[in-house]
């Protein structure tokens, strides 16, 4: 009896000691959250500042990632928001708002007084009311430290035609998070997934909701059938038929204690009204033919012409416990919701430099190296290694991956020239992940976006596009050296408890304009392990 009640009486010391850290953590959690919700404000009341509204012609914004890439519903314009950059010692989130116009290939800064938090990894959304509005959803915004985040569960909307921001609010509506999709179905917003980290753990999301664009309220969706697993930065588009695709995405799960398993998904599922009622959904799984991608996170996605949805880039992880190491890619996937079926997007080259070829290719010196392209009479992906030399002596090694010639969805023939014949490839956008991606009359436009070489991320802000129904050849509009690319050495944790200035924003020395606001992280690996408990960088905006 004795030895059974000293056991019991140390299980109840230890429930109680395991409480009192579980009390202790999640006033620690909430704490921080209230720093982070402070630090917002702060930041809103700088933005309130702004009394009217002012258009800048300016040159193209500044390298980042995770932001969002829209197309004006009656303007030849698209239009950038939010976003993050990390120069290896602070992060730097965005508010602003851009405009690129198409035809006269410039930019304008648009400041908007109250405009939304600063923030990334959100999604945003364009319908035609009203002259055109913008939606944007979610998304998070980082702590000083790194080590904390902060989910949004706000609703905002751009009112295109006034260029003046509204915040809508309405209850029953999703949870904070980010990494989520969002789309524009009927007259209705309806988003699904996402991520929401804490201190103490972290949750990916399959639920659904939908918010009427009429009554401004929201609802849940509980589809019948079986779904999608709980995932983030998966593709999801609406298909001509009316139904909505989901595929691939990311999550983890924890397989013990500090130990996280990620999982890339590959899986593709259907979404759609059920019996034609617009209050009762069902999921179907789907298994579409093709040439499929290969697995990945981190890509991004748009719709092409004829309701067909494109597929770019992305990053492979390889993950190990102590490190990893990622291929990126820059290669083009259409998937064709009519046909079930997976394309693979090969350029086909300037007609000028394929009629070359043809004249000199009996010319072609015998053993003449070629890129290996697997088999005999095959044509498949050929990759292109180039090394940049920074400044400190870092060595950037850029993969470069170049689609064979082709038409969108149809085979190739058999005289068809290859690229690499070509002597030199054809420019385009370098392997990349969380890139901004937007369609207009036709035109693909590629925007920013990272790849990391080593302990070095890189982040861009070029800018490609590519002609979807010629399939020629990409096109710079603005080009970028990464070689140029700022990146600092990690400071040991003294030194950053004293950058609190660089927390709170500050003044960009170059355009004497407030930052985005500096926000310190730990080394790139390490500070996007904290952000979601993924891989680096394979969390899409």
């Amino acid at each position: 009896m004795g030895k059974k009640g000293k056991k019991e009486k140390k299980g109840r010391g230890a429930e109680k000691t395991a409480a009192k850290m579980e009390k202790k953590v999640s006033k620690r959690s909430r704490k921080e959250e209230e720093d982070l919700e402070a630090l917002i404000a702060h930041f809103q009341t700088l933005d309130a500042k702004r009394t009217q509204t002012v258009e800048i012609p300016c040159s193209p914004p500044s390298p980042r990632l995770n932001a969002s890439l829209s197309v004006h519903p009656e303007k030849d314009e698209l239009i950038l928001f939010g976003g993050e950059y990390f120069n290896g010692q602070k992060t730097f989130l965005y508010n602003e708002l851009y405009v690129y116009n198409i035809r006269k290939d410039t930019w304008t800064k648009v400041d908007i007084p109250s405009p939304p938090p600063r923030r990334c990894a959100h999604q945003a959304v364009v319908v035609p009311q009203g002259g055109g509005q913008l939606w944007v959803f979610g998304g998070e915004f980082a702590s000083p430290n790194g080590e904390q985040f902060y989910h949004y569960k706000d609703l905002w909307v751009l009112h295109l035609a006034t260029k003046t921001w509204e915040q809508v609010k309405s209850t029953g509506g999703p949870s904070g998070r980010s990494g989520h999709r969002m789309v524009a179905w009927k007259r209705q917003l309806i988003l699904f997934g996402g991520f929401h980290e804490s201190t103490r753990d972290y949750i990916y999301y399959n639920d659904v909701y939908a918010f009427n664009l009429d009554t401004f309220t929201w609802s849940t969706l509980s589809p019948s059938g079986t779904g999608p697993t709980p995932r983030s930065g998966c593709q999801m588009s609406v298909t001509p038929q009316g139904g909505i695709v989901v595929y691939g995405g990311y999550s983890k799960q924890r397989v013990k204690k500090d130990v996280d398993k990620g999982t890339r998904h590959s899986d593709m599922f259907l979404l759609k009204p059920e019996d034609g009622r617009e209050d009762k959904w069902v999921w179907t799984r789907m298994n579409p033919s093709g040439v499929k991608p290969t697995p990945r996170s981190g890509f991004s996605v748009a719709m092409a012409p004829n309701h067909q949805t494109l597929f770019f880039g992305g990053v492979c992880d390889e993950e190990e416990e102590e490190s990893l190491s990622g291929e990126f890619f820059n290669d083009l996937y259409f998937y064709d919701a009519t046909r079930n079926r997976w394309f693979e997007g090969q350029l086909k080259g300037p007609k000028s430099e394929k009629k070359k070829r043809r004249r000199g290719r009996k010319e072609e010196p015998e053993g003449g190296s070629k890129p290996a392209c697997g088999g005999a009479g095959t044509q498949g992906p050929v990759q292109v290694v180039k090394e940049v030399v920074a400044e400190d002596g870092t060595v950037v090694t850029i993969k470069q991956v170049l689609t064979a010639p082709g038409s969108v969805g149809q085979p190739r023939s058999e005289d068809e020239d290859s690229l690499e014949e070509a002597g030199s490839p054809a420019p385009g956008p370098c392997p990349r992940s969380n890139a901004m991606l937007a369609v207009k009359h036709g035109m693909l436009y590629v925007y920013g976006g990272m790849f990391e070489a080593g302990d070095r991320q890189v982040t861009l802000s070029d800018l490609h596009c590519l002609d979807l129904h010629r399939m020629e050849a990409w096109k710079a509009l603005v080009e970028m050296d990464p070689e140029t690319q700022e990146w600092l050495e990690e400071t040991d944790s003294e030194e950053d408890s004293e950058e609190v200035e660089g927390a709170e924003g500050g003044v960009d020395d170059d355009s004497g304009e407030e930052s985005g606001g500096g926000l310190r992280r730990a080394p790139a690996r390490g500070a996007w392990q904290v952000l979601c408990p993924r891989p680096p960088r394979t969390q899409p905006c």
